[in-house]
Formats: structure tokens, sequence, C-alpha cells
């Protein structure tokens, strides 16, 4: 009798526990590799590379927190990147969870060859970006006007 109880508490327990976060390598191809390929290069013209490019933006709070509100809510106009133009749409996926985010911006980091090492984004740090309010895929194209005026984004 005490096991059946045991037993069903602890299955009530399981059942309501956080879902475990996906690997992040494959959160990252399951959401991103489609537009950015999973080795993170992109695809010419519409999407742009990651590889190399997310460690140097997530250098600063300032880049950190672009990557974060272009995840969540999304991008959309032209863009310079590698000197070229790209016209494409970054859709916003706020329905992940703050978790997968932070696992998925913490792979892309590590795409390519950073030049430095860069801490991991936690979910605290994008649950922070969503609290501050929804923004427009044209802010967050403006943000990144500015974050490549002031030479935290090339």
């Amino acid at each position: 009798m005490n096991f059946n109880r045991w037993s069903a508490a602890l299955l009530v327990v399981a059942g309501l526990a956080a879902p475990v976060a996906a690997e992040p390598r494959a959160a990252f191809v399951a959401r991103c590799a489609m537009c950015h390929q999973a080795s993170g290069s992109g695809l010419a013209g519409q999407f742009p590379r990651l590889a190399g490019r997310a460690a140097t933006i997530a250098q600063s709070p300032e880049g950190r927190q672009y990557m974060a509100r272009v995840v969540l809510y999304g991008l959309t106009g032209p863009i310079t990147v590698d000197d070229k133009p790209l016209m494409g749409v970054m859709p916003g996926m706020a329905t992940m969870s703050d978790a997968e985010i932070a696992e998925i911006l913490s792979h892309a980091v590590t795409l390519g060859k950073p030049a430095k090492p860069v801490k991991p984004f936690k979910p605290a740090e994008i649950a922070a970006v969503r609290g501050a309010g929804r923004v427009s895929m044209a802010e967050n194209g403006a943000l990144r006007a500015k974050l490549v005026a002031d030479g935290l984004i090339k």
C-alpha cells in the first residue's frame, strides 16, 4: 500500500517537473539550422553567418541583449554582413522557453573559431530581456543599426 502511494506521488511530481532543456546543438539544429545552417555559415543573400560572428557580438552586454531580442521578437529588413547586403526575415521565437533560447545562443557563440571564448547565456538573461517587454522587428533593426554604428556588430 505504501509503495502505491509513493509511486503515485512520484508520478505526480515527475509530471509537474519542468521539462529538461534540449542539448544545445540539437536545439540549434532543430530551430536555426534551416536558415543559418548547422555550421552557422548562413545562406548567401538571405541569412547571415553566425559562425565566428555570434561570439563577437556576445562580448558586450548590449550585443547579448540584441541577440536575445532577435531570437525572441525577430528581425526583418536589409542588413549588411561581411560587406554583403542581405534581405531576409528572422521570425520571433518567443514561444520557446528562456532555457531553450539560452542554450541555442550558447551554442551559436561556439560556432566557427571565436577569437575569444564567451560565457554561456543564462535563462535569467533571456527572462530579463523578455520581461523588458515585447519589441517590434523594426525596433530590433534600429538597435542593430546603433550597435553597428558603435562598432559592436560588424
